[in-house]
């Protein structure tokens, strides 16, 4: 790969992504197969005055070794000074990168359920460090690059040094690294999704319907005074930041108790190291009270089980059908690339960032307010080509949003 291309994602991400400021320590987590390009991210940063880039390296496969031998008890355990890591340089006004990359299948022969009691000790532990940054306290920003597993089940027809190249194309494509000038193309591109966020702003709907061929029917209630937003985040600092490169979706929180009927998996959910194909799950007032999948069933029991919030949405995002990634026609098995293909939910917590003054309400009155809390957060895909979405006003008016799997011709 073109060591230019790579300098210019590296330096959009420090620049657009996390938008690094004077001084400021940014931290890295990284697969150490992509090591080669955090450093890279890492000279970048420097370059871009950092006062000092700190490597939190990863291993998934020392992990499934865990996994596997490791007695019982150490997965109900989370080490003390990986808590205080994250939460002192959090503190400290740190800004945190994240390279998602990893074997879609790699845990598919691993006891669900350790890995289920590993990510509720570890996320129980960071509970400080995750609302933070839900919370815009901190600016932070997920990023991707290929490893050689991932690019084999993304492109099991190409030898593997093709489908490492192909796989390099389509993100470094998905995040604009071939225009011109990056960042200022982020920046229109931004306004693009500030556009159709305004719009749904104005609107202010109660209740959007989802209704497609798959099967779903499903009403969501919206709570008073949330906030759709896409394209840039705003730290509580004031800085500009884009948390998810690629991104094509403008979200928002629905009500906790707001959400009625069933909804159909459009693509396969890459969870822990698993799949979840072919799933469905139906709520009531809010609540998950029934969930099938043919396949990853054990998977996405524990995780809809993680705890009381699991059992509910905490995010509603809008994707068109003719999305740039959904446009290459490639099924990624990495969320991070597919929500952005597709119309999707959130299991778990919310963003308190989506309501007024959420970010200053404390527990009970976000939870008075309709916002979820929970231990986890987890995008799964909705979108079809056939997607309508119904906006309906508190007067009862019904508003076209998505026709035929698009942004309504009236928007």
């Amino acid at each position: 790969m073109n060591q230019e291309r790579l300098k210019k994602y590296a330096t959009l991400i420090v620049k657009a992504g996390v938008n690094l400021q004077q001084g400021q320590t940014l931290v890295i987590t990284a697969p150490i197969e992509t090591a080669a390009f955090a450093r890279m991210v890492a000279e970048q940063a420097y370059d871009a005055g950092a006062r000092e880039v700190v490597m939190d390296w990863n291993d998934e496969l020392s992990k499934k070794i865990k996994y596997l031998k490791a007695p019982e008890a150490v997965f109900d355990e989370y080490p003390e000074w990986k808590r205080m890591f994250y939460q002192t340089y959090a503190r400290e006004g740190a800004a945190f990168v994240s390279i998602a990359a990893e074997d879609p299948e790699l845990m598919k022969n691993v006891e669900p359920q350790r890995i289920m009691r590993a990510q509720k000790a570890s996320n129980t532990a960071n509970t400080e460090f995750r609302e933070r940054l839900m919370g815009n306290a901190n600016t932070w920003n997920v990023v991707s690059v290929p490893t050689v597993s991932w690019a084999r089940k993304v492109f099991p027809e190409k030898p593997e040094a093709a489908a490492m190249e192909a796989l390099w194309e389509a993100i470094l494509t998905s995040v604009r690294v071939d225009e011109p000038d990056p960042v200022e193309a982020w920046k229109h591109h931004k306004q693009h999704l500030e556009a159709m966020s305004h719009w749904l702003n104005e609107k202010q709907f109660h209740q959007l319907h989802f209704s497609n061929s798959l099967g779903t029917d499903l009403t969501i209630t919206l709570p008073e005074g949330h906030i759709w937003t896409g394209g840039a985040e705003v730290s509580q600092q004031g800085i500009d930041f884009i948390a998810n490169m690629p991104t094509e979706e403008v979200f928002t929180l629905p009500h906790r108790q707001g959400v009625d009927g069933l909804v159909v998996s459009s693509m396969p959910l890459q969870y822990n190291g698993n799949l979840i194909e072919n799933f469905s799950i139906t709520f009531q007032q809010g609540k998950v009270v029934d969930f099938k999948a043919d396949k990853g069933y054990e998977t996405l029991k524990g995780l809809i089980e993680t705890d009381e919030g699991s059992h509910y949405l905490g995010e509603v995002a809008l994707v068109p059908h003719h999305s740039p990634i959904s446009n290459t026609g490639i099924l990624f098995y990495n969320t991070l690339f597919d929500e952005n293909a597709s119309c999707h939910l959130a299991i778990g917590k919310a963003y308190p960032v989506c309501l007024k003054g959420g970010t200053e309400m404390s527990k009970e009155e976000q939870r008075e307010a309709g916002i979820n809390d929970s231990l986890v957060h987890e995008d799964f895909m909705i979108g079809t080509a056939d997607l309508e979405i119904m906006g309906i006003t508190a007067e009862g008016e019904r508003i076209p949003v998505f026709r035929q799997g698009n942004y309504a011709a009236s928007l």
